[in-house]
């Protein structure tokens, strides 16, 4: 015969949202904001690979926009670290400063066409 005393412990589930505006981390905070889930916020994709390390989240979700490179990078360091490749990534993106996604591409093409070919270093995420 089952204990019915005993209650039902249902496990909080931890989420770090990466660089979400004001509009979607207040829909994700409705969505998920249900008791089950605890959700750490981070405003920058540069700082956003030492939070998840600290956390050990069950999801992340990253706004990875085009013309922030440091999303994508921080995906990258994600798959490649064997303590945090198991962790499932959410991504969306918004549109560039209101523009569309094909105006940004032409835009980011020109300008590298500008620039002489030389090394660049990566950008420093911790």
């Amino acid at each position: 015969m089952a204990d019915t005393n005993r209650l039902a412990v249902t496990q909080v589930q931890k989420v770090v949202v990466v660089d979400g505006n004001a509009e979607v981390l207040n829909m994700l905070e409705a969505v998920l904001d249900a008791g089950r889930y605890d959700m750490v916020f981070v405003e920058s994709s540069n700082n956003a690979y030492t939070q998840i390390k600290k956390v050990i989240p069950n999801l992340v979700i990253v706004c990875a926009r085009i013309e922030h490179l440091e999303a994508f990078q921080l995906l990258t360091m994600l798959k490649l670290d064997p303590e945090t490749s198991d962790i499932p990534v959410l991504t969306y993106t918004t549109e560039y400063e209101g523009q569309d996604l094909e105006g940004v591409i032409s835009q980011m093409a020109e300008e590298e066409e500008e620039l002489p070919l030389t090394s660049r270093p990566a950008l420093p995420m911790n």
